[in-house]
């Protein structure tokens, strides 16, 4: 019975290959301007950073704030997923990856935490863009 169950659980690999699939049809939302379906990939209990001391609270709040950037015929910004990784237990997982403005000029970065709501369905839980870093390394002097 136990060889069953786990027989039938994806691997780690089908899990982050889900989650990628799953972040790129996100991103292809906004190239074909469908709110609609940005919308249908959020939780209920979706928590959206957007910028110093706000917090955006749940799908309907996301949603509207985002509607925005599906107004007009052209995107104004684009993402794709770059890192990915599945927590053991297959409920969670975290995206990464740039952002560009509609040029194609990298203006920042995403990071998303999936979970899954059902087979097969991952729904974005949490996500923060960040500006990019044009930090030095920091060197270690003796």
């Amino acid at each position: 019975m136990l060889a069953v169950a786990s027989a039938a659980r994806p691997s780690n690999a089908e899990l982050k290959k889900q989650v990628a699939d799953a972040e790129r049809a996100f991103a292809a939302t906004m190239k074909a301007r469908d709110h609609a379906a940005f919308t249908s990939f959020l939780s209920e209990e979706a928590v959206f950073f957007s910028g110093p001391g706000s917090v955006l609270r749940g799908r309907e709040a996301v949603s509207t704030a985002w509607k925005k950037y599906y107004d007009g015929h052209q995107p104004p910004f684009s993402w794709e997923p770059e890192e990915i990784e599945v927590v053991e237990s297959g409920t969670l997982a975290y995206s990464g990856g740039p952002v560009y403005d509609a040029s194609g000029k990298k203006i920042g970065r995403f990071n998303s935490i999936w979970r899954l709501e059902a087979p097969g369905r991952w729904k974005i839980v949490f996500d923060r863009g960040e500006q990019p870093c044009n930090c030095k390394p920091k060197i270690d002097t003796p």
